[in-house]
């Protein structure tokens, strides 16, 4: 391939990747000359990272009050019930069992608590 061939088969890669990305919504601005440019807008996400991280806090913040006003016996005792029962309350008590960060919060808890 010839200088000229590589720089014109690069340039249409770009133009067919810009193209891509305008075909999933863009907007107008207007350069400092004067010159209207389309540029490609970002896709967002359909559930937002903030909403995320605070369902996962909010998961932790649960399972350490639960650990915290049951005590660990009961709360191992209540988790190992789950293992005995169907797929679903398997998979439960999987998602439920103790953890450090569960037990570090209900420490925490315990001592603002009691």
């Amino acid at each position: 391939m010839t200088g000229k061939q590589l720089e014109f088969d690069q340039r249409v890669t770009r133009l067919n990747k810009k193209h891509q990305k305008l075909s999933r919504g863009y907007r107008a601005t207007m350069r400092s000359d004067g010159l209207v440019v389309m540029k490609p807008q970002r896709v967002r996400s359909a559930v937002p990272a903030k909403v995320l991280l605070m369902c996962v806090v909010g998961f932790f913040g649960f399972k350490a009050f639960l650990l915290s006003h049951l005590g660990p016996s009961a709360y191992d005792t209540r988790v190992d019930a789950l293992h005995q029962g169907t797929a679903v309350e398997q998979a439960g008590a999987w998602i439920m069992q103790a953890d450090p960060v569960t037990a570090f919060f209900a420490t925490q808890l315990n001592k603002v608590m009691f």
